[in-house]
């Protein structure tokens, strides 16, 4: 009997042992998104953080000097100023943007024709962007312009929308909010779609009114969408180039240089190493303006 049980041990011992086979099927599948992201996304990063330790100019081998670029703009008042300027065109656009989108979205959550209403929301986002600065240029003209003809007509004082630096500011965030809010009014509705209608029904049962549902259901449930439509929005604005660039030229006395115009004129002056830099430090700021503002509105929500 030991002898047979012996035996049988010795046979499933001798089995070889089977290795579990690996389908290659799916690293194919990710293998072009992996391609196209190392060569267009990943080495163009990585080749922009090296050049900002050099003062490459286009030609020529790259020369190593070091934190210099970056001290050089962390000391420079015209970086500051294109710094001041986006901050201050985001505070004029993201804030009144995303008060906006949430306000036409919630509007729209249960109008007919909203399909019709969408698609006349999303017009200005893909309309071409340097035909609509010029239509802005005609409107927002100091002695021709519709705007200031609209306000003398109500018998209040033309303003100098393109020549005056904080009004020029506003005429470029009255563009950006023009070209930009139907997109995160699209992406408020596909938020809002998600909430469950059964959470308004218990409310009303419970008495709650529209203001009430609206700050304790509608508000904590789509916090996650407000935070990309921030995020969204401040990459926007950070990386403004051809509103400005078209509408103001950087002026009046570069009070609308923005930090993308800054960046350009780096990049005009063949000073890659200093953009490079100013590039990285742009980056670093709006993460940092990003992720204070996500913990703000997760902070709303948790509460």
């Amino acid at each position: 009997m030991a002898t047979l049980t012996e035996a049988a041990t010795t046979r499933r011992t001798a089995r070889p042992v089977r290795r579990r086979r690996v389908s290659a099927a799916p690293y194919l599948f990710v293998a072009p998104f992996i391609l196209v992201f190392a060569a267009f996304s990943a080495y163009p990063i990585l080749f922009a953080l090296q050049l900002s330790f050099t003062n490459w100019h286009g030609a020529g081998a790259l020369k190593i000097v070091g934190l210099a670029n970056y001290q050089y703009l962390l000391t420079s008042p015209d970086f500051w100023q294109s710094m001041a300027t986006s901050g201050a065109l985001w505070l004029l656009v993201v804030p009144a943007q995303v008060l906006l989108a949430l306000t036409i979205a919630v509007a729209l959550r249960k109008a007919r024709f909203r399909g019709l209403f969408s698609a006349a929301l999303i017009a200005p986002f893909v309309t071409p962007l340097v035909a609509m600065a010029q239509v802005w240029i005609i409107l927002f003209d100091k002695d021709f312009g519709a705007v200031n003809h609209g306000l003398t007509a109500l018998g209040l004082p033309a303003i100098s929308w393109l020549t005056t630096g904080f009004w020029a500011k506003v005429t470029i965030a009255l563009l950006v909010l023009w070209r930009t809010t139907g997109y995160a009014v699209i992406l408020l509705m596909a938020g809002l779609s998600s909430i469950p209608t059964d959470v308004y029904e218990a409310a009303r049962i419970d008495g709650a009114g529209a203001w009430h549902q609206f700050w304790s259901i509608t508000v904590p449930l789509v916090t996650r969408t407000l935070s990309f439509v921030v995020v969204i929005g401040t990459l926007t604005v950070f990386q403004l180039f051809a509103e400005p660039y078209v509408v103001t030229g950087g002026g009046p006395f570069n009070e609308t240089r923005t930090a993308g115009l800054y960046l350009y004129k780096h990049i005009t002056n063949s000073d890659l190493g200093l953009g490079a830099a100013n590039s990285m430090l742009l980056v670093a700021m709006v993460l940092a303006l990003s992720i204070a503002s996500i913990r703000l509105l997760r902070s709303r929500e948790d509460s």
